[in-house]
Parts: structure tokens; sequence; C-alpha cells
């Protein structure tokens, strides 16, 4: 008998190991809340669309779906919904916009939003992230370090908004 037919590893009923959750609160933006809630539909979706295929010899795809949803609904019931309003005006805090200029006067501004919100590449920051810590209370005209491994940075806040 070819190997090509021998079943090996575990069976196609066990589900893949659970998503890391994290152990910080799950703080999320009313703008959080609503993709989380998005993903987990448009998961649910493509399970279902898996799972209505004709040919299902490969189940991997389902059960990294089912990981998904496990993963999103624990993130979603653990969820600490913080409305940016209620936030103080003057003091930057979780769901503020700060705008910082750097020494040489680039200004940038930086959105600390949800974990799973974050994306550094929009410059929307976790507030666990060391740039997060060095921003949160501080007020406009403050300095902050902001410690990176590739050295310190001061930054000096220039705004501070919630939208």
């Amino acid at each position: 008998m070819s190997r090509a037919f021998v079943k090996e590893d575990r069976p196609d009923t066990e589900p893949l190991p659970d998503l890391p959750v994290s152990p910080h609160p799950n703080w999320v933006t009313p703008r959080g809340l609503a993709a989380l809630r998005d993903r987990l539909e448009a998961v649910r979706a493509a399970l279902a669309h898996l799972k209505a295929r004709t040919d299902r010899l490969d189940r991997l795809p389902e059960k990294a779906a089912e990981r998904d949803i496990r993963y999103l609904e624990a993130r979603l019931a653990s969820a600490i919904p913080v409305d940016p309003a209620g936030q103080p005006k003057d003091e930057a805090a979780f769901g503020a916009r700060v705008t910082v200029a750097d020494d040489e006067g680039r200004e940038t501004v930086y959105e600390i939003v949800g974990e799973d919100e974050a994306d550094a590449a929009r410059n929307l920051i976790a507030p666990q992230s060391p740039l997060a810590r060095a921003l949160i209370g501080a007020h406009v005209g403050d300095v902050v370090e902001w410690r990176r491994p590739a050295g310190t940075v001061e930054l000096e806040v220039i705004a501070i908004t919630y939208g």
C-alpha cells in the first residue's frame, strides 16, 4: 500500500490549538468592538461556505475557521468597551489621538486603541505598547520618553483629541 494513503498524525476530528489570548484587560473602542463583531460574522460565513463544499477532503480550513471563531468569541466575551467621549479631554488616555513631535519637528498622530485593533502601520497602538505607556497620562506640552530597542526618543505632545 502506498504511504500516501496511510493516515498519520492526529484524527481529522481534533480541533486546532486555540490562539493565545492576551492576559491584559481587553479594552475596546466602539470602532474596535464593531470590528470584532464584523470579523466574527465574516469567519462564521466563511465556515458555512467551507462546510457547504461538495469536496471536503481538506478539513484544515474548517478547523482554522472554528479556531478563529473560538478566539473571536473569547475576545468579545472579555471586551471592556470604553467610550472615548468619556475620557479626560486634556490628558492622553485610551481612545485618544495624540499628536507628537520628535526632536526634528516631525509630527505624527498615534491613536491608543485595543489590542485587536492595533496596527503599527496605521499608527494605531495598543495600551500595553511602550509608546502608549509613555503617552498615557501626558498633557499637551509634556515631553515623554519613548524607550525603544533602537534607543530612547523624546516626543513633545502637541495635541490630544478624541473622536
